[in-house]
């Protein structure tokens, strides 16, 4: 057999291993979850907030984690979103990308990326301190947003480069500003990476406990207000998980399934809204 045809097949064979993986791991945490879960799963899970003694087994749902997950992921998401274009467009249209501001910027969101969730919940943690506010929604959305921003930028900042830059000059030599030329030509290019961008980043956002256990905090109902403590899902679950009663770590793992699935819903939602926004970008 040819060497070449050989290696072909032994690489084939280890990308189809590695697929095979990735979906058996998928199966198995959500298996494992939802059978160690499927007990306490039920409507009143859902839409109750948790009843006197909820930790100590006595009955509630978790609707405020639930909404407190929602509340902040999409306002950190809608901060996070309103700082990121800004800076994405700058470096790459006003700096038209290669400059050492630009790449600066790249090398500093990149870090940022890498910074662990608690270190931005502690730093989020002394802002609240200093400012005079106790843990909130104010504060779990700060520190989301903050931690979400740099991977967002860096998203957006990929798709931006993918633009054929013969179609933003097409646009300066008919006239067009910088700004005209990212309303009505680089919007609509990339528009698909956004939403992209968009979804990864609330999912980040809304399954990460760290940079909100110190900045959220928690509460047994539905905050009305940003000053108010929120309850979310991933503390619903540390919490629960620590009870010596085997009912409420059964509701930590229905918590996981429920966590899991939102997740879940969000990467069909990118799959579906990249192909449909992907129809008029220009390769």
């Amino acid at each position: 057999m040819d060497k070449r045809k050989l290696e072909e097949r032994i690489f084939l064979c280890l990308m189809r291993i590695s697929a095979g993986l990735v979906f058996t791991a998928l199966l198995a945490i959500t298996g494992t979850i939802f059978v160690k879960g499927f007990n306490s799963l039920s409507i009143s899970m859902l839409t109750q907030v948790p009843k006197g003694g909820y930790y100590l087994g006595k009955e509630g749902g978790i609707l405020n984690a639930i909404v407190g997950s929602l509340l902040i992921g999409i306002l950190s998401t809608l901060l996070a979103l309103a700082l990121a274009l800004p800076i994405t467009f700058y470096i790459n249209i006003y700096r038209r990308g290669r400059s050492k501001f630009a790449y600066y910027t790249r090398f500093s969101l990149d870090v940022l990326t890498g910074v662990p969730s608690i270190v931005y919940g502690l730093y989020g943690f002394l802002i609240l301190r200093f400012l005079g506010i106790r843990a909130s929604l104010l504060g779990g959305v700060f520190a989301v947003a903050m931690l979400i921003l740099p991977l967002m930028c860096r998203t957006i900042d990929e798709v931006i480069r993918l633009v054929p830059k013969d179609l933003l000059d097409t646009a300066y030599s008919l006239g067009s500003t910088r700004l005209e030329t990212i309303i009505h030509v680089l919007l609509r290019q990339i528009s698909g990476g956004i939403v992209m961008a968009v979804m990864i980043a609330f999912g980040r956002g809304i399954g990460d406990a760290a940079s909100v256990l110190f900045t959220a905090g928690f509460s047994d109902y539905i905050p009305t207000s940003l000053l108010q403590p929120a309850a979310t899902l991933p503390l619903a679950i540390f919490f629960q998980l620590q009870s010596p009663l085997p009912e409420v770590q059964e509701r930590a793992y229905a918590s996981a399934f429920i966590l899991t699935m939102i997740i879940l819903i969000i990467s069909i939602m990118v799959r579906m809204l990249g192909k449909k926004f992907s129809r008029n970008v220009i390769r």
